[in-house]
């Protein structure tokens, strides 16, 4: 059972997720699916969050886009979006914010950036590609090894929210504002 603070701090997360989509996508010309500043989000409700209430959040915001709110980044969403060749990456969101937070519940019980840096890599990134890669070769019908060497352009930037997330996540635990095991 969640607690009503549980509630609202997922609540909070998911408007964190959409609030991201208001970043422009960037659209890339070989792959139809575009560099959004929302997986930091899913990286962020994992180390913040932990496995429960972050996957919860990202959880609550794909149920939000397949009712059709326009949350995702460009203004998108509806089933029709998910069912697309970007679905399996958004689909992939709320287990990535768990396997993330799950992991940072286990192996960055601290404050330390380097080791919120690994987990949001391995569950904000690894997982996300795990689910997003195969449905873009299936939805797509791109070819497995255009579908894998076109998302590495994406590794970059999640490199990137993947540092902010540590530090964001490290600044949280030191002020002691949200325990991850609460």
């Amino acid at each position: 059972m969640l607690s009503t603070r549980d509630l609202v701090l997922c609540a909070l997360f998911a408007a964190l997720l959409g609030g991201l989509g208001m970043a422009p996508p960037i659209p890339l010309g070989f792959l139809p699916v575009p560099i959004t500043a929302q997986t930091l989000g899913v990286m962020l409700a994992g180390t913040i969050l932990g496995a429960k209430r972050g996957g919860i959040a990202a959880l609550l915001f794909v149920l939000l886009v397949a009712a059709g709110l326009p949350l995702l980044a460009g203004g998108r969403g509806g089933i029709g979006v998910l069912m697309g060749p970007t679905g399996g990456f958004v689909l992939s969101w709320p287990v990535g914010a768990f396997v993330t937070g799950w992991l940072a519940e286990r192996f960055a019980t601290t404050a330390n950036p380097i080791r919120l840096f690994a987990v949001s890599v391995l569950g904000g990134i690894l997982v996300v590609y795990a689910g997003g890669i195969p449905w873009l070769w299936l939805v797509a019908g791109l070819p497995i090894d255009k579908a894998v060497f076109g998302s590495l352009a994406f590794v970059p930037g999640d490199l990137i929210k993947a540092g902010i997330a540590a530090v964001a996540a490290s600044g949280v635990r030191r002020a002691g504002i949200l325990p991850i095991h609460a």
